[in-house]
């Protein structure tokens, strides 16, 4: 029974790891994207998501929360860092911030 609640709980801070992770790079590739790309059909910002969505994966087996990436776990990163950097890229190219 005690193994039990600590694995659950080991699952959840996995989780809440890897979803904390994944925001705070999407929604940093919003902010860079904003501040190196030109205008929305730049594809500078592709790039930068890009390359902070395969700097996740070695970060996130470096610090011992994840020890192997199932294609779950992939196509998640993949899509919630996807999904912070498009909201937050749009919300900054529709208030025209400039950096």
């Amino acid at each position: 029974m005690a193994t039990e609640a600590v694995e659950r709980r080991s699952a959840h801070i996995r989780a809440v790891t890897v979803t904390a992770v994944c925001s705070l790079a999407g929604i940093g590739a919003g902010v860079a994207s904003a501040a190196l790309a030109s205008d929305a059909a730049d594809p500078i910002a592709l790039v930068v998501l890009g390359a902070l969505v395969l700097v996740q994966f070695p970060l996130l087996k470096g610090t011992g929360i994840v020890e192997e990436f199932s294609a779950k776990d992939k196509l998640f990163i993949g899509f919630m860092s996807f999904c912070l950097w498009f909201v937050t890229w749009g919300i900054l190219l529709t208030t025209e911030v400039t950096f």
